[in-house]
């Protein structure tokens, strides 16, 4: 059980240090390959690209999770809170549309992917299998966002949605100082 709360929590993290790795080993290895043994090496680019993708996805989640997307914090915090409550709902409300509409494109890309098999040219692999990181991508950041919500009712709504503590105290202390 702790190992499964470990990875709920690190899930992200995990497959961005290994894809990070193997983009690194895979240039290195291409590097000294070809200066050293005068090789090339053709799965590394296609090795590294896949890593890439998947590590900014699954970024793209982890930003989610930790409310690191671009939000002009300092516009909504200057807000009346209502109303800056109600453009955080708003914008996260657009965002979770995005995910919706994004798993359904990319089920139906999976979909024709999947029908009409295509292979990578260096590993030979289906490239249905790399290109799922679409729809496992929108659908992680769609969970994290419900999760966001989910622990900001658990702790009783106060302030915005996956605010930190220190930017809700913060804000509380701007709209005194306006007061």
């Amino acid at each position: 059980m702790r190992m499964l709360k470990w990875l709920a929590r690190h899930f992200e993290e995990l497959i961005c240090c290994t894809g990070l790795v193997i983009i690194s080993v895979c240039v290195f290895a291409q590097v000294v390959a070809r200066y050293l043994f005068e090789v090339a090496l053709h799965w590394t680019e296609e090795v590294a690209a896949i890593s890439m993708v998947w590590a900014v996805y699954m970024g793209a989640s982890l930003c989610v999770r930790e409310r690191f997307h671009i939000r002009i914090m300092v516009a909504v915090v200057s807000l009346p809170p209502k109303f800056g409550r109600f453009v955080i709902f708003l914008a996260d409300g657009f965002w979770a549309f995005f995910c919706l509409f994004m798993i359904r494109v990319s089920y139906d890309y999976l979909a024709v992917m999947w029908k009409f098999t295509s292979l990578s040219p260096s590993l030979g692999i289906n490239q249905f299998y790399p290109q799922s990181i679409l729809i496992i991508g929108y659908a992680l950041m769609l969970i994290r966002l419900i999760q966001t919500y989910l622990g900001w009712y658990r702790t009783g709504a106060t302030g915005l949605p996956g605010m930190l503590e220190e930017d809700q105290d913060l804000a509380i202390k701007t709209q005194e100082t306006e007061a």
